[in-house]
C-alpha cells in the first residue's frame, strides 16, 4: 500500500543551489490502540538532493504526539529524524515510531487517523493512517 499523502505543492521545496528534499510517504498504518495511547509507523522517502528532517507531527487525535528512537530494547523521545537525499526514513515496529499519547478517541479498525507531518524544508504533509489490527506488522505479512 502507498500513501503520497503530499500535493506537488508540499512535495519538494525551492532552495538557492537548486537542490531540495522531494518527499513521498507510504505504508502509514497505526495498529488499533488498546489504551489511551498509540503508535503510528510509515516510511518518508526522499528523492531529492538534498537532506531534510522530520521535526514535529500533528493530530487532532492527540494534543500529545511524539517522535520515539529505540535503541537497544529502550525507547527514547527525539527532536527531530533526519531524512538523507536520496534515502528514507523508516519509522516500524521495534524501531523509531510515532507516539500518541492521551487519546481523545480510541479508533477502531478499518478507520484512518490523519496527521500532519511538519519538517525543517519542506511543507507540511497530510497523511491518513489506516488503523489495523492490534498485532499488524506489514514484516510478517
Amino acid at each position: 500500500m502507498v500513501l503520497t499523502g503530499c500535493s506537488s505543492s508540499s512535495s519538494s521545496v525551492s532552495s538557492s543551489s537548486g537542490a531540495a528534499p522531494s518527499l513521498k510517504v507510504s505504508g502509514a498504518y497505526m495498529p488499533k490502540p488498546v489504551s489511551d495511547m498509540a503508535a503510528g509507523f510509515l516510511t518518508v522517502t526522499n528523492s531529492g538532493r538534498s537532506a531534510d528532517r522530520l521535526t514535529s507531527i500533528t493530530s487532532t487525535i492527540s494534543d500529545s504526539v511524539t517522535i520515539h528512537r529505540t535503541e537497544n530494547q529502550a525507547m527514547r523521545e527525539v527532536k527531530f529524524f533526519d531524512i538523507p537525499a536520496g534515502g528514507e526514513l523508516v519509522l516500524e515496529r521495534g524501531g523509531s515510531h510515532i507516539m500518541f499519547m492521551n487519546l481523545k478517541e480510541r479508533p477502531a479498525q478499518g478507520q484512518e487517523v490523519g496527521i500532519e507531518l511538519h519538517f525543517e524544508r519542506t511543507d507540511p504533509i497530510k497523511v491518513e493512517l489506516p488503523v489495523k489490527e492490534t498485532n499488524f506488522n506489514p514484516a510478517t505479512r
